[in-house]
């Protein structure tokens, strides 16, 4: 159980929390979040924005009545974090791209920094892409390179593979696997962070069972990162 530090609203749907919790989170991981009792029944998974050793930033968008819930949180109200849970994305040095679709542009801010601090002579570029209002533009420039952003457009028809070693990226799928067919055949390799449904967070459900290459395999245990291949390679 932790406090509420603040709890802004960004646009319309849209918000950034940041909540006590002593930590080791990594970049690309996420916690169950709860703010209610018995119902809603399920925690919310929510990605990490940015942490330190005692607090963690959400980036969430407020879509059903957890989430709506959440917007109701001010400073000092108690919330529950179960977390961090799942794999990480690698650190990878050279030329990176980032490239996140609405609410999947959340783990790329502590990303862009993590890898900037592995590698200062990384080169780590951030795609975002959102439906009617760009978001958190400033602060995302404090991290990368450079920062692209695409309203109301297509982020994936902004970026040229053959520029980067690697890609990174997260948000609805069918954008995740245009830039994977867009990718595939380039010198980046890519790798797709998954948001299925999640329940438990911990593997033990199967709710957010995904086929790849390699079998089934639980988002929330052996995910949310995975090999653009080991997703995409098998349609």
């Amino acid at each position: 159980m932790g406090k509420i530090i603040w709890n802004r609203q960004l646009s319309k749907d849209f918000f950034l929390m940041k909540a006590e919790e002593k930590n080791n989170a990594e970049m690309g991981q996420f916690y169950m979040l709860r703010a209610w009792d018995k119902f809603p029944v399920l925690s919310r998974p929510i990605s990490i924005f940015d942490r330190d050793e005692e607090s963690v930033v959400f980036l969430y968008k407020a879509i059903g009545e957890g989430t709506e819930r959440f917007t109701k949180l001010k400073e000092g109200d108690e919330i529950t974090l179960e977390g961090p849970h799942g794999n990480t994305f690698p650190k990878i040095e050279g030329r990176i791209a980032l490239v996140g679709g609405g609410v999947g542009i959340a783990p790329f801010y502590l990303t862009a920094k993590t890898l900037k601090e592995y590698n200062p002579g990384s080169v780590v570029d951030v795609y975002l892409g959102f439906s009617d209002t760009a978001l958190l533009e400033k602060e995302y420039k404090e991290v990368a390179d450079e920062v692209h952003i695409n309203v109301g457009g297509y982020i994936i028809e902004d970026i040229d593979p053959n520029r980067y070693d690697y890609v990174l990226t997260c948000g609805p799928m069918i954008m995740m696997r245009l830039l994977y067919q867009k990718c595939k055949d380039t010198r980046a390799g890519i790798y797709v962070s998954m948001e299925n449904r999640l329940a438990c967070g911990v593997g033990a459900c199967l709710v957010c069972t995904c086929k790849t290459s390699g079998g089934n395999k639980k988002v929330c245990k052996d995910g949310p990162v995975f090999p653009g291949e080991e997703v995409f390679g098998i349609e």
